[in-house]
Order: structure tokens, then C-alpha cells, then sequence
């Protein structure tokens, strides 16, 4: 039987606990006079101010108008993905709840970010909205040139976003689409309207993700109650809940809902062993940004049902989705409902 104590412990290199960094974090702002975020025109790259340096502060719209879409915007099967904050400062997370998939990746001081997608549903307001890692582009390749919701990109990184098969819609390309919320401070309060990006949700042929869906395995899955993925700072655990038939999201020992108090509650979640190396770019304290590497093959965990079942995963190329097999070598499905994914470095 699989508990809490049977937890992934990655224990990084390069880490330090959210208050250290938060802390010098500040004062690094107040000592950069100029930082670099994302501006993306007409197909073009400009160097402007990172989020994750010196916040800029965007008005709220002042009626939910929705942006009108050019053909770029009306792509059929293009589902959105927007980067979303996750540091204890930034939470309840709004729009959480409402993702079709929700991705976990291992960022710059040992915590992570959400990279959640949405292809069945447009929730209202989406958010907090963050800075994008290079690792993004690599993993939203699978999709038919999506929709990229993200605050900033280390000034570097800007060119490889710039080329990358997708709608890189930060507030420098979509203004309108965001806007700074109350009750959180900035950076953490940036927050986006989804209709203001796609006239409409894409529907589920937009989730080309490579997941199968359907009965489970009928052997081979150990009863699990809940299951605890470690990175060095930051704490994910899912607990089954058989009156809702789904696992309820913990994060750092605190229940995760959304702002309007929604308990965020997957049907499926993957545990997914994958390696993590240190990519060419860094954040402004000079720690190297993890790269999670989602091309390739490995081992997982697939938790449905209240059990666990090992499996094996592939994804040959970056345009193809991923694909996980059960031990018996038949494809393992997932229950019908949002999947979470938690990307874990490889033993």
C-alpha cells in the first residue's frame, strides 16, 4: 500500500527555501534599474521588462469586451496555455479548476510554476500569469500551434518564443487580455481573460496530448490513499477522495481551491520520471533554470481510481503527444475528467 511516506524526494543541486529567494528577490528589483520582459508585434521580438524582475502594473479593463480574432486567432484545434504562478504568494490560483490538463514543472530555486491547458473550457479570468521557461516550448509542441498566455521570458529566451510554433500572447502582444487584480502583490497579481485570446473553446480534438482515455486496467494497481511528489521547495500531494471520485490537490500541506473556493480535484494524475538538466539560461540571482526534457521514454506512475498503476511512457518526437503502457503492455487509460501531470527527475 502506498502512502505519504513513499514520497519522490529530489534533492537538487542548486535550491533555496521561497523566503531566502523572496527576500532577495526584492532587493535584487530595487537594485535593477532596467530589466527585460516579452513584446511580441507582428511576428516580432522586442526587449522590454521581465515579470519576474520589475512587475508591470496593467490596468484592469473596464468591461469584459472580448478581442476580436483574426484568422491567427481562429485556428481550429488550437487549444490555450497559460503559465501560472505558484508560490505560496500567488495562491488560490483562479481558472485552476477548469483546465483540461494541468502540468507541474520544477523551476529556478528548487520551485515550481503550472503550465495549464485549456481546450473544453474558458474559465473568466485565468491566473496569476508568469514568466515562460524554454522546457514550455518543447512540451507545447504536441499542439496545433496553441496559444501561449505568459507574463515574460528571460531576455535570451525571447528569439527561440519568437520562432516557436505557437501564439506567444504576452501583454505586450495582448494588453487588453490582461489585467492586475487586488488583494495580491504584484508580481503575483497578474491575471488573464481568456476570451480576449480565442473567440471560443477549441473542444476536445485540441488536446493533442497523446492520453487515452477509458476503463482501468482491471489488475496490476496497488490500493494508494495518496501519493507525495517532493521538489526542494515546494510539496505536491494527492489524496483519494471516494465521495468525489477524484484525488484532491495539496500543495505544501495546504489544500489547493481556487479563488472562489473550488477544490481543484483530478481525475488522473501522472507522476512522470523524466530528466532535468540545467538549461543556458538563469533568473536574475544567477540560478540556472531547470530544462525538463518530455521527448524521449521513461518510467511513471499513473494514480485513477484510488490506485496506482506503474507504466512506461513515450514520446518519440516533440509534435507527438505521449503515450503511457501498462506493464502488461497494453495502453493504460486515464478517467475521463482533468490530469495533472508531475514532471520528477528521473532515478
Amino acid at each position: 500500500m502506498s502512502t505519504q511516506s513513499d514520497n519522490v524526494d529530489w534533492v537538487a543541486t542548486v535550491g533555496m527555501r521561497y523566503g531566502a529567494r523572496s527576500r532577495r528577490v526584492v532587493l535584487t528589483a530595487a537594485v535593477v534599474a532596467t530589466s527585460l520582459t516579452v513584446s511580441f508585434t507582428a511576428g516580432c521580438t522586442h526587449r522590454g521588462r521581465d515579470d519576474d524582475r520589475a512587475p508591470q502594473h496593467i490596468p484592469a479593463p473596464a468591461s469584459p469586451l472580448t478581442r476580436p480574432a483574426s484568422p491567427a486567432h481562429s485556428t481550429a484545434g488550437s487549444p490555450l496555455a497559460v503559465k501560472i504562478d505558484n508560490a505560496p504568494a500567488a495562491r488560490p490560483q483562479t481558472g485552476l479548476a477548469a483546465a483540461d490538463v494541468v502540468y507541474t514543472e520544477p523551476v529556478e530555486g528548487g520551485l515550481s510554476r503550472l503550465l495549464a491547458v485549456y481546450a473544453t473550457t474558458l474559465p473568466t479570468a485565468v491566473g496569476p500569469v508568469r514568466s515562460a521557461r524554454e522546457s514550455d516550448l518543447e512540451l507545447l509542441r504536441q499542439f496545433e500551434r496553441p496559444a501561449l498566455a505568459f507574463s515574460g521570458a528571460q531576455h535570451k529566451l525571447l528569439p527561440l518564443i519568437g520562432r516557436a510554433p505557437l501564439r506567444a500572447e504576452s501583454p505586450g502582444a495582448a494588453p487588453a487580455a490582461y489585467y492586475r487584480g487586488l488583494g495580491k502583490a504584484a508580481p503575483h497579481n497578474l491575471y488573464l481573460r481568456p476570451a480576449r485570446l480565442l473567440s471560443a473553446a477549441p473542444g476536445k480534438r485540441a488536446l493533442t496530448t497523446g492520453f487515452g482515455y477509458g476503463p482501468a486496467p482491471s489488475s496490476g494497481g496497488t490500493r494508494t490513499a495518496s501519493r507525495t511528489v517532493r521538489y526542494p521547495a515546494a510539496r505536491f500531494t494527492f489524496t483519494w477522495s471516494a465521495q468525489r471520485s477524484r484525488w484532491l490537490v495539496a500543495m505544501d500541506g495546504t489544500p489547493t481551491v481556487t479563488t472562489d473556493r473550488v477544490p481543484v480535484a483530478p481525475a488522473t494524475v501522472v507522476v512522470q520520471y523524466v530528466r532535468i538538466r540545467g538549461s543556458r539560461y538563469h533568473d536574475a540571482l544567477g540560478n540556472h533554470t531547470p530544462y525538463t526534457e518530455t521527448v524521449g521514454s521513461g518510467s511513471a506512475e499513473v494514480l485513477r481510481d484510488g490506485r496506482s498503476f506503474a507504466a512506461s511512457w513515450s514520446r518519440p518526437v516533440a509534435t507527438g503527444g505521449t503515450t503511457f503502457t501498462a506493464r502488461d503492455g497494453r495502453p493504460l487509460k486515464f478517467a475521463a475528467g482533468q490530469v495533472w501531470v508531475v514532471f520528477a527527475p528521473a532515478p
